[in-house]
């Protein structure tokens, strides 16, 4: 009876803990919502501020802020080491010199400085910046964990670990599974395209000479319409810089408009229309789009919890990582 009677208080505080320890796992490997509510309680507030005065004059930064957390996340992990400025640093390279926002988290940073000298990381401000460029662009919230440190390292040549606009769905599939995320977070984040544009020299080569297949000679999965416009905005010989929107319905706007895009062969870049084509992912745009006999999702409050997850990839606490003093270069 005694041992019985000892047994399972210990069992229960065994099981609380075990509970505990999901709950915190659910946050983030050191991170929590409402990190700085102590040290700098105002800190969201300041970058919210930031984000909305910037957008206001430049609607641009959000899709570019979004998408640099991302990329940041998807090379080192979150730790904003895509902010290091240098001659064979993350920022550097193709895709990443061309987003739109830097100057809004340089900015967001002087004023959390001169608010809480050395206590709010870049990598933090990315993450919240992120999730205020979905609201102001008419998608819901999410509550961001907070308390990573900054990377000390940023190279180049890593930035090959993002996926690429001409990867297959397997390929696709392993670099999200590789960062713990799977087949929904993928189709979710990409989902993300729904607001922001692409570069003509980035899904180009879909609209000329890539089928015999085909009367046009384009990518056989993308509609017939879509490509004469898309032809007639990227000429085989045209500025290959030029920005054409992702989501043709709604480019500015936070929605399921650009899964209707798939779902017609009207995804611009040819990674995003494969997640229609392939069957494996095909489900998840359509539980997206609410087809009847499929169990419906939210994209909105899915995309929140994907994003959650991405944010806690690869993130440096306590000694692992710094307090940058700007973001721009280690201290």
């Amino acid at each position: 009876m005694g041992a019985s009677f000892i047994r399972t208080p210990t069992l229960l505080f065994l099981l609380l803990v075990a509970m505990a320890a999901a709950a915190a796992l659910v946050q983030g490997q050191g991170t929590r919502v409402g990190f700085y509510s102590r040290t700098c309680p105002q800190a969201e507030s300041i970058v919210q501020k930031t984000v909305i005065s910037h957008f206001q004059s430049n609607p641009a930064i959000a899709p570019g802020l979004l998408r640099m957390h991302f990329h940041d996340c998807f090379v080192r992990g979150c730790d904003a080491s895509i902010l290091i400025n240098g001659s064979s640093t993350e920022k550097n390279t193709v895709p990443n010199s061309l987003l739109n926002g830097y100057d809004v988290i340089d900015d967001a940073k002087t004023r959390l400085e001169a608010a809480c000298p050395g206590v709010v990381s870049c990598a933090d401000i990315l993450a919240l910046a992120a999730r205020d460029s979905v609201v102001l662009t008419k998608g819901i919230t999410w509550r961001v964990p907070t308390g990573r440190k900054d990377g000390r390292v940023s190279l180049a040549s890593e930035v090959s670990n993002l996926p690429a606009p001409r990867d297959s769905i397997e390929v696709q599939k392993q670099k999200f599974a590789d960062k713990g995320l799977t087949d929904q977070d993928l189709v979710t984040l990409v989902g993300g395209h729904t607001i922001g544009t692409s570069a003509c020299q980035f899904f180009r080569y879909r609209l000329y000479n890539f089928s015999t297949t085909t009367a046009n000679g384009a990518d056989p999965s993308m509609d017939a319409a879509f490509v004469t416009q898309l032809q007639s905005l990227c000429p085989a010989d045209g500025d290959g810089s030029r920005r054409i929107a992702l989501d043709t319905g709604s480019p500015n706007r936070f929605d399921t408009s650009f899964f209707t895009n798939l779902r017609n062969g009207r995804g611009v870049l040819e990674s995003d229309q494969k997640l229609w084509t392939d069957a494996s992912t095909r489900t998840f745009v359509q539980r997206f789009l609410g087809v009847r006999g499929l169990l419906g999702l939210n994209f909105n409050l899915e995309f929140g919890r994907s994003m959650v997850k991405m944010s806690n990839i690869g993130i440096k606490t306590g000694t692992e990582g710094e307090i940058r003093r700007v973001c721009t270069a280690i201290n």
